[in-house]
C-alpha cells in the first residue's frame, strides 16, 4: 500500500486502516518513508503538498486546537502575522514534544473553554481543529493583556465589521466565559 503523497499527517489509526501493520510501519521508518513525531503521529517523507503550520501543530499536538491570534488570522480578524501557532489543551493534558518549527505556544483552558465554539477544518487532506470567530473573539478579550490592548481592539473592530458576525453568540460565550463586562466596556468605547 502507497502512503498519498498529499497526506503529510498519518495517525497510527489510520496507517492500521489502510493495511499497514506495525512491522511495515517500522520498516516504513527504517527506510525514512515516515518519521515518527510522537506515539500516535507519523509525518509522510514523500509529502508533495503545501506545507501549513496548522496542521503541522495539529499532527504534534492532536487534542489541541488552534486559538487566540492564529484563529484570529485564520478568520481575517487581523492583518499580524503570528510568528508561532497558539494552541489551546484542557488543563489535565500533556504534550510531549514539539517541534522546532513552526513554533508552537501552548493555552492551557478550562473544559468549558475547550468546548464552546469549536469547529473542523477540513483543508485540502488534513483537518485540524479551530475555534469559530465568536468563540476567538471573547478568548482574545479574556487574554489582552497577553495578547495586546490594541490588537485585541483592532480585532474586535474588525469583527464587528463583518457581515457574518452573530453578535447574540458572541455574548453568549462572553457570558459563558465570564468576559461579558469587558466585552462590553469595549464595545462601548469603540461604538462611540
Amino acid at each position: 500500500m502507497k502512503l498519498d503523497p498529499e497526506k503529510r499527517y498519518y495517525t497510527m489509526t489510520e496507517l492500521r486502516n489502510i493495511n499497514l501493520s506495525y512491522y511495515r510501519v517500522r520498516q516504513l521508518v527504517e527506510q525514512n518513508k515516515l518519521l515518527r513525531l510522537n506515539r500516535s503521529t507519523y509525518e509522510n517523507l514523500g509529502f508533495l503538498g503545501d506545507e501549513n503550520d496548522y496542521h503541522t501543530a495539529q499532527a504534534y499536538v492532536p487534542f489541541g486546537v488552534i486559538c487566540l491570534m492564529s484563529a484570529a488570522r485564520y478568520h481575517e480578524l487581523t492583518n499580524f502575522l503570528p510568528e508561532r501557532v497558539d494552541i489551546a489543551i484542557e488543563r489535565k493534558k500533556k504534550v510531549t514534544k514539539l517541534p522546532q518549527k513552526p513554533e508552537i505556544k501552548l493555552y492551557y483552558f478550562s473544559s468549558e473553554r475547550m468546548t464552546l465554539g469549536l469547529e473542523q477544518v477540513r483543508d485540502q487532506v488534513e483537518p485540524y481543529s479551530i475555534f469559530n470567530m465568536e468563540k476567538t473573539v471573547v478568548d482574545i478579550i479574556s487574554y489582552r493583556n497577553q495578547v495586546g490592548i490594541e490588537e485585541t481592539a483592532e480585532i474586535l473592530k474588525k469583527y464587528l465589521s463583518k457581515k457574518n458576525k452573530n453578535i447574540n453568540l458572541l455574548y453568549e460565550y462572553a457570558q459563558k466565559l465570564h468576559a461579558a463586562q469587558v466585552l462590553r466596556r469595549y464595545m462601548e468605547v469603540l461604538l462611540i
